[in-house]
């Protein structure tokens, strides 16, 4: 068991580190740099500066080090506890992602667990009704759902919610709770506001994870164990629940631990159109404009939510399915 955890600790260490020298180096691939970025923005506006001043500027963002330098500085920083400092926002990349993490964490959690709870069972009820009519129009939402971009489906929901309602979804508060004090008021407000968000973000994952979860439970139908369970009389529900389903749910569940991630930084576009207060869209602004340190330290934090999410996927693996080993738990995610 120690062995196991300690294995898995070192691994997630390693991969870290081999995450951040390539994220790192990735962000810095196109030509120029954040100063150049800032320098044409200026110039657009009418402002001019001559060879010394832009010195002094890549001198004071720093980029005048070599890429391998600048890495090093930010490492360094990052086990001291300093991220580095967002060139685009002039602030503490730390307290920048401190005051968007929360509100990120809670849209992807809620998306998850609405994406999964939804999936689930949509998907095994599909598998039982198979080529029926709820079946094939589950199919079609499913690919409905796969195919819509978020941002249209953004935009649709807002429009009918506006017009509809009189209500505008945008955002995570009315303008008049945004900077008010928590509150009863205030939090009745957020849960009004949260499930156009969620609603959007989850779509796409719930579209795939029910053909997932149809397919699996399909081949788990035709198999022996579960002709020879429904001869011997097994009670349906019981056939049900006790054998296909918990076999048919580890590859679902080995995914959770990806999710995570991917919603965060997916959900970029769809915070842009919503105007939510996330991680997402300012990464999406960071890295056009090359904020190497902001942007390489949120890659970074995915990172580090899917390794520690792949994880906890090895120990549900484990509760779901006591034929798993928690020793042999990471073989099942691979």
């Amino acid at each position: 068991m120690w062995s196991y955890l300690s294995r898995r600790f070192l691994y997630m260490v390693i991969l870290l580190v081999v995450i951040s020298m390539i994220a790192f180096a990735i962000i810095e691939l196109p030509p120029g740099d954040y100063l150049d970025t800032y320098l044409n923005e200026l110039e657009n506006r009418g402002t001019m500066f001559d060879e010394a001043q832009i010195a002094a500027l890549r001198k004071q963002f720093g980029l005048d080090l070599p890429l391998y330098q600048r890495y090093l500085q930010w490492v360094t920083g990052i086990m001291r506890g300093n991220f580095g400092r967002s060139f685009q926002w002039n602030r503490s990349v730390g307290e920048l992602i401190a005051k968007r993490l929360p509100w990120t964490v809670m849209i992807s959690i809620l998306t998850l667990l609405f994406t999964y709870l939804v999936a689930i069972p949509v998907g095994i009820y599909s598998s039982l009704r198979q080529y029926t009519f709820s079946d094939h129009f589950i199919t079609a939402f499913s690919f409905l759902g796969l195919a819509t971009p978020n941002f249209l489906l953004a935009l649709v929901l807002m429009f009918l919610t506006f017009n509809l309602f009189g209500f505008n979804p945008s955002g995570l508060f009315s303008p008049e709770y945004k900077i008010a004090p928590w509150s009863m008021a205030r939090f009745i407000d957020l849960l009004k506001h949260l499930p156009i968000p969620v609603i959007v973000i989850g779509t796409a994952g719930i579209a795939g994870l029910i053909r997932v979860m149809r397919g699996l439970m399909l081949d788990e139908l035709r198999k022996h164990y579960v002709v020879t369970a429904r001869a011997k009389g097994l009670p349906e529900r019981e056939l049900l629940f006790k054998y296909p389903v918990r076999v048919a749910i580890n590859p679902i569940v080995s995914t959770i631990g990806w999710s995570l991630a991917a919603i965060v930084s997916g959900e970029a576009i769809t915070s842009i159109v919503l105007d939510l207060p996330t991680i997402g869209n300012m990464l999406y602004e960071a890295l056009l404009s090359q904020d190497t340190f902001f942007a390489g330290t949120t890659v970074l934090l995915l990172s580090l939510l899917t390794v520690v999410g792949t994880f906890l996927s090895d120990v549900l693996l484990v509760i779901v399915d006591p034929r798993i080993r928690l020793d042999k738990a990471s073989a099942e995610t691979a």
